[in-house]
């Protein structure tokens, strides 16, 4: 196994954390009080090819490995963790697509996505909730050449801004959500196909993030993704593919406050020398760099795992779900402890919406709840074992 980066992954690094340093970081206070998805930064994706690094290229995609794609998201979040989810939802929305849909499927809506020409999202949580997904409602049924969809998502990144929503829906009432429940593709604009509400959310506060609302939206059976009856286990694969991205995102929020700690603590003078000599503050910046170290370490190995899996496979092995929850179960958890103790360490200031520090803090708190809570994803560890 390559462990060490390879010559193009270490220049794949240099040139994100370039873009993210000079054209994202500049903005990322100001979109944060605004509140405002950003096209300009979707422009800039575009423009770099990022937003399909890891796309089939016979679609136009990067074809460049999950490594690749997690390597960019990490950088971007380094600065701001709503660009780094840019990346990470375009690949979310599409890998439904991308693991379950027939050839026709794959050839209307990937070339567009794989260049970022449009924008994906995966519509999966809804009002009932996001852990229990055998237990929702929002219903397609059959009539003619398609499917009447009827329902509402919550908390969906990307709602209102999405060209194509990929939507779990329940198409057999009576085997209910785990063996009746389908995918289908719903594209930007079709009859029924509504925004609802607009959340103002802790962190991701430029993400775009909105309730959907399908009122008698029909939708063409040739959108249809994978089999019918098929949707909880797409969906299972979908997130198990999926949550390196979010570890990823999470690591970048530690890494970046771990950063701008070393180098304040290199220049903030108390009792006559810079607090970095001092104990107290010492041993923090190293178990800071150690647990995101270690998070790196994890994802890594996480995505040398599963980017050597077909993507055509009818299930994952234990080892690879267990592996895929526990990168972003740790990255999360070690993104949250980090951003606290860079806010405990910098003291006032860290607390002050004028510095860096309690943006990451609030940002990095969705790592644990979303793509499923550490809660979850510690169940599903211990079944993996």
């Amino acid at each position: 196994m390559q462990y060490e980066l390879t010559e193009e992954q270490k220049m794949l690094k240099a040139a994100v954390r370039k873009l993210a340093e000079e054209q994202i970081a500049p903005g990322v206070h100001e979109r944060d009080e605004k509140e405002e998805f950003s096209w300009e930064m979707v422009r800039l994706l575009r423009d770099g090819d990022y937003l399909g690094i890891d796309f089939p290229a016979e679609y136009g995609g990067g074809d460049a490995g999950m490594l690749a794609e997690t390597i960019v998201i990490e950088e971007l979040s380094r600065v701001d963790a709503s660009v780094g989810l840019l990346v990470a939802d375009q690949a979310l929305g599409a890998l439904p697509i991308m693991l379950a849909g027939n050839k026709e499927v794959k050839d209307r809506f990937l070339p567009k996505l794989s260049t970022g020409e449009h924008l994906a999202a995966f519509a999966l949580t809804e009002t009932s909730g996001g852990s229990d997904v055998a237990d929702f409602d929002c219903r397609a049924d059959k009539k003619g050449n398609g499917y009447v969809l009827n329902g509402n998502k919550i908390f969906i990144t990307n709602g209102s801004v999405a060209d194509v929503v990929t939507v779990y829906v329940v198409t057999d009432s009576e085997k209910g959500a785990s063996k009746g429940a389908s995918v289908l593709a719903v594209a930007k604009g079709t009859p029924g196909f509504s925004v609802g509400k607009h959340e103002m959310k802790m962190g991701i506060r430029s993400s775009d993030t909105v309730e959907l609302v399908f009122d008698d939206c029909h939708v063409p059976v040739e959108n249809l993704v994978g089999e019918e009856g098929r949707g909880f286990a797409i969906s299972m694969k979908t997130l198990d593919f999926a949550r390196p991205a979010i570890a990823a995102q999470a690591l970048g929020i530690a890494q970046g406050a771990l950063d701008y700690c070393i180098n304040y603590a290199k220049e903030r003078i108390v009792f006559g020398m810079p607090i970095s000599q001092h104990e107290g503050v010492g041993f923090k910046l190293a178990d800071m760099c150690i647990f995101t170290e270690a998070a790196r370490q994890l994802l890594y190995k996480t995505c040398s795992i599963l980017q050597e899996c077909p993507k055509n496979m009818t299930r994952l092995a234990p080892e690879q779900i267990r592996y895929s929850s526990m990168c972003k179960t740790f990255a999360s958890d070690v993104a949250m402890k980090v951003t606290t103790e860079a806010v405990q360490i910098v003291g006032g200031f860290g607390y002050c919406r004028d510095y860096p520090l309690e943006q990451r803090m609030r940002d990095a708190k969705i790592t644990q709840i979303y793509e499923g809570t550490n809660e979850i994803q510690r169940l599903v560890i211990s079944r993996t074992l």
